[in-house]
């Protein structure tokens, strides 16, 4: 079967000078996950403001954050990873789903220690913590793509 997986950038591992170009690949794709991340970022905080009004925080946040997963994992396949076509896209969206946990642990974690050290705490102290969750699920996100999910 002939694959359909375009790869735009990255190296296979196998070449001469593979580990240095991997160093100069991850820093060509920092910035194209930095801006899919912003915007992400942004999406799930809209998300999980407009699930608030109706929802508990935990509820909120699992929504918000599985919509959100979902289109991070495709955006960075195509522009941060450069895959194109549908083949892998399954398999690529299931392995984004172990980000996806330890994304929703981190923020499930932080609005659990928030409602218990401060029960009456804004939706504003709510989105500051997390935040402070997403900044670390992001380089956990990062990494795991990087070496795993998308590995060159």
């Amino acid at each position: 079967m002939v694959s359909t997986d375009k790869r735009a950038v990255g190296a296979s591992t196998d070449e001469p000078g593979a580990a240095e170009r991997s160093g100069s690949t991850a820093k060509r794709q920092l910035p194209s996950f930095a801006i899919i991340g912003v915007l992400s970022t942004l999406f799930y905080l809209g998300l999980y403001v407009a699930a608030r009004q109706v929802v508990d925080p935990q509820a909120a946040n699992l929504i918000a954050l599985a919509v959100s997963a979902v289109a991070n994992t495709a955006a960075n396949r195509r522009f941060t990873f450069g895959i194109t076509g549908s083949e892998g896209a399954l398999k690529h969206q299931l392995q984004g789903a172990v980000a996806f946990v330890i994304g929703l642990a981190l923020s499930a974690g932080v609005l659990a220690l928030l409602h218990y050290a401060a029960p009456h705490a804004s939706k504003v102290v709510e989105v500051g913590g997390l935040i402070v969750a997403n900044g670390l699920a992001t380089v956990v996100r990062f990494l795991l793509m990087k070496v795993w999910v998308f590995k060159d």
